[in-house]
């Protein structure tokens, strides 16, 4: 745990930040597809991410999901920090998109830390414009692409935060992803498949010339 904390933040933080931060941050290892945080609940601490990939879903008043973004080695989450301090409830549900593991920072050591050190202010504020910008990015793909272009783009970013060109993932599982029906997500492969950008197996999607 130590080492990947120095391995991935040291760069980030002075060193008096990250002895504190390896004395009060609580480690957690968590299997892929496990909900790390659920829609309508108090959060109290708050992920950086040492290592694995995190999904961040919104859900609707009918309990359907739609990806936003992704968090990796190094993020925190923007919408994490803002319901610690807010004192309210999370409106977003984050999923392990595959093995994770996190140190939880209590959250009275995040406010106390923003006043004493300019590095974690500094990081807190680059986590917003980060989630900011990858927002933005989200609700550009539903309002200007096709559904076709929604669904390789996600594959691709699928490809980034796995680190592999295959994919272990379901029709069903992409069309929760995406807000969309199973039915569709088969067709829109099909066509992706005979403009050779994937391969689809019986048990994973290969994503070809990323």
């Amino acid at each position: 745990m130590v080492e990947l904390l120095y391995q991935n933040y040291e760069f980030l933080f002075q060193k008096e930040l990250l002895e504190e931060i390896k004395q009060v941050g609580v480690y957690k290892k968590i299997q892929a597809n496990s909900t790390i945080i659920d829609v309508d609940s108090y959060i109290t601490s708050m992920p950086l991410v040492l290592n694995g990939a995190i999904k961040i879903l919104r859900e609707d008043n009918d309990g359907d999901e739609l990806v936003l973004y992704y968090l990796e080695v190094g993020d925190t989450c923007a919408m994490t920090l803002s319901c610690c301090m807010g004192q309210v409830k999370s409106q977003i549900r984050a999923v392990a998109e595959t093995d994770v593991e996190l140190l939880m920072i209590p959250k009275k050591k995040m406010t106390e830390w923003l006043s004493k050190y300019l590095s974690w202010q500094e990081f807190v504020l680059q986590s917003y414009h980060s989630r900011m910008e990858e927002f933005i990015k989200a609700v550009d793909s539903i309002a200007f692409l096709k559904m076709d272009e929604r669904l390789y783009k996600y594959l691709q970013n699928k490809v980034l935060v796995n680190h592999s060109e295959v994919i272990q993932v379901t029709h069903q599982q992409i069309a929760n992803d995406l807000h969309t029906s199973r039915v569709v997500i088969s067709r829109l492969l099909k066509g992706l498949e005979k403009e050779s950008k994937i391969e689809l197996h019986r048990s994973h999607i290969t994503v070809l010339n990323i």
